[in-house]
């Protein structure tokens, strides 16, 4: 971790957040604490290493709910799931969204700091990958709507006069509308454009 690692801490209880505010600051760890989902996700996040300490159940909405909303974003750093009373369901519905961990309150705090040095270290790891996605994330951003059409098509291996005759326009615009796209996703060739496209998923819909 050679970049300023951050907890953030998401949990409307005010004793629970002052807790593991000294907590994590007693270990010479960085953190950050709310009060609601909200305003966690109003909030620019740190450009190193992250983890988040989630409360389940939230006075408004649920930890779950800001979970999905974190993967809609394509945010994927580490989550350690808190609660006062986890059920089996609870913790599998959890991890099999993508969290590291999840924990019944109360718990051994030195369980907790190991398993938020273990979150940073992993997300440490993480950060060019995640870098990376963001970066193709916002070049496809950058596309106009005709474009993310055509970038469709190439993916899908179709040659300029096939995606003209699919879009109803000249194979020349086609040509045009190709280069643009490579131009912005600074993509050498269509084999780099379907890399980014699996890297975001199901882009061009």
């Amino acid at each position: 971790m050679n970049v300023n690692p951050k907890v953030y801490v998401v949990d409307d209880d005010a004793a629970i957040r002052t807790s593991l505010q000294r907590l994590l600051h007693s270990a010479d760890i960085a953190c950050e604490v709310f009060d609601s989902a909200q305003a966690f996700l109003d909030r620019p996040l740190s450009q190193g290493p992250i983890c988040l300490l989630l409360d389940v159940n939230l006075a408004q909405g649920t930890g779950f709910d800001l979970q999905q909303t974190l993967l809609d974003r394509g945010q994927t750093f580490p989550i350690i799931f808190m609660t006062g009373y986890g059920t089996i369901a609870m913790s599998v519905r959890a991890i099999k969204a993508g969290a590291r961990e999840f924990l019944t309150k109360p718990f051994e705090p030195e369980q907790l700091l190991d398993l938020v040095r273990e979150a940073l270290t992993s997300d440490a790891a993480n950060m060019d990958e995640r870098c990376l996605t963001a970066c193709v994330k916002a070049r496809f951003d950058s596309l106009t709507p005709r474009e993310r059409q055509v970038m469709a098509l190439l993916i899908t291996g179709k040659m300029n006069k096939q995606i003209a005759g699919e879009l109803g326009t000249s194979e020349v615009t086609a040509k045009v509308h190709k280069k643009h796209v490579l131009t912005k996703m600074d993509a050498r060739n269509v084999i780099e454009l379907v890399k980014m496209s699996d890297r975001l998923g199901c882009l061009a819909k």
